[in-house]
């Protein structure tokens, strides 16, 4: 018996068995010209094309559907995306897909919300139900589908979320002023097209948001509850989220290198061709890696923090509605809650700072280590400081932990325990952070 299968707490055994998923993978510039073929190979006839309007406007969309003919191929563009879905937007989607279809395949060309939207098209095209059974519970009914999706191929227009690597949709339920998600194994996508050239008009708002998102994503994962410290599980009981485990380390750790390189180069000047390869290098690596191992405390505290905004506007992002982009909203409690989870592997926490920032010197006391290094970089890319600066007070916080404590799944992948008091310190600590 290894030590892994000796009983613990009160004769339970632990789990030794961790697993990894990610979709087939295109990377390059010109790589979204060779959909159509990639495509063809699925035997798909009949492709929706998701996008937003801004992306729409870039005429990618449209020629990626455009190519798609040579290959037998009819491809039709639906580029009403809402930024930062919500599931009345993704309501109206799906319903336009179901009312236009039937499809045997799916594109999405934009950020995150594009590739959500998309999945949550894919999965209520081909399964019965609607959005509320699937999200995940206690907000839904976490219904897992019954049917096979059809192949969606995912190509990102932005550098941040991961999302084409991912198992996860993510929405505002808009009555609950809550983000949560639909989390299965069947939304990961089929193949991820990242095509850096598509990047090079992302705004430097976005990049530094979107940017903050990968780079806590790497960070989340890495520093996640070990996947040999949770009870053992039954086959039936495996899902993606699994806590960090040698291959989920490998990605989160050259994510971080990337980024460390060219993230603050790819804000001050996005033309810089070689910074957006990174850039987008590090989101799909990331994705890898949270993909699997799951993200924790900071992911847990943005979707209050998005969901409960009323009067925040950032600069570089459409629209006139307030919003907290999700990449800010995760970065905004990050470094008050790297502070907290600090003693649960002091190395590892060390670890990322160093390759975070390879040129920073460890403080006396390296609990400060982490923090300072993302608040430098906070700084320099022009996020917010703290969840004072978009428009939370003191008043907030019992909300904004009332939020938070709803994403079970997101809190059980910390590395120690968390519970309401914890969540009310670091928000009170968030609310300026320099």
């Amino acid at each position: 018996m290894s030590d892994n299968d000796q009983p613990h707490d009160g004769g339970q055994a632990t789990e030794t068995i961790f697993t990894y998923g990610a979709p087939q993978l295109k990377f390059g510039s010109g790589a979204s010209a060779e959909i159509g073929y990639d495509l063809s190979l699925t035997g798909a006839k009949r492709v929706l094309v998701v996008t937003d309007p801004g992306i729409a406007a870039s005429g990618h969309p449209q020629r990626i559907a455009d190519q798609m003919g040579r290959f037998g191929i009819e491809a039709q563009v639906f580029d009403q995306v809402h930024v930062e879905p919500t599931d009345e937007s993704l309501a109206l989607a799906v319903g336009w897909a179901r009312e236009n279809g039937p499809w045997d395949g799916f594109v999405a060309v934009g950020g995150g919300s594009t590739i959500d939207t998309a999945k949550a098209i894919n999965l209520l095209s081909t399964n019965p139900g609607e959005l509320m059974d699937y999200i995940n519970a206690p907000i839904g009914q976490g219904r897992a589908p019954s049917e096979p999706l059809h192949p969606l191929v995912a190509v990102p227009t932005t550098t941040g979320t991961g999302a084409e690597s991912t198992t996860i949709c993510v929405l505002d339920v808009l009555s609950l002023k809550v983000k949560t998600g639909i989390s299965h194994p069947r939304l990961r996508p089929a193949m991820a097209v990242i095509d850096p050239e598509l990047t090079f008009s992302q705004p430097s708002g976005v990049t530094a948001a979107a940017g903050m998102d990968i780079l806590c994503h790497a960070l989340e994962s890495w520093t996640a509850r070990p996947y040999d410290s949770y009870p053992a599980k039954q086959p039936q009981q495996r899902v993606p989220y699994c806590g960090a485990n040698p291959i989920s380390d490998m990605w989160s750790a050259k994510a971080m290198s990337l980024l460390s390189g060219s993230f603050r180069t790819a804000v001050r000047d996005g033309k810089d061709a070689q910074a957006r390869q990174a850039m987008a290098m590090a989101a799909t690596f990331a994705g890898m890696g949270f993909g699997n191992a799951g993200v924790h405390i900071p992911h847990a505290n943005a979707y209050p923090i998005a969901g409960q905004v009323t009067d925040f506007h950032p600069a570089d992002y459409p629209g006139t509605e307030a919003m907290v982009p999700h990449g800010m909203a995760v970065a905004l409690t990050a470094p008050e809650a790297f502070r907290f989870t600090f003693d649960a592997d002091p190395e590892r926490h060390v670890e990322a700072a160093r390759l975070l920032d390879p040129s920073a010197q460890c403080p006396q006391d390296a609990r400060e280590f982490l923090p300072e290094v993302l608040i430098a970089l906070m700084r320099d890319i022009g996020i917010p400081n703290g969840i004072g600066a978009v428009g939370f007070g003191e008043a907030d916080v019992d909300q904004l932990v009332e939020g938070s404590l709803k994403q079970e799944r997101l809190l059980s992948t910390a590395p120690k325990p968390v519970e309401a008091d914890d969540l009310a310190g670091i928000f009170n600590r968030s609310l300026q952070l320099w």
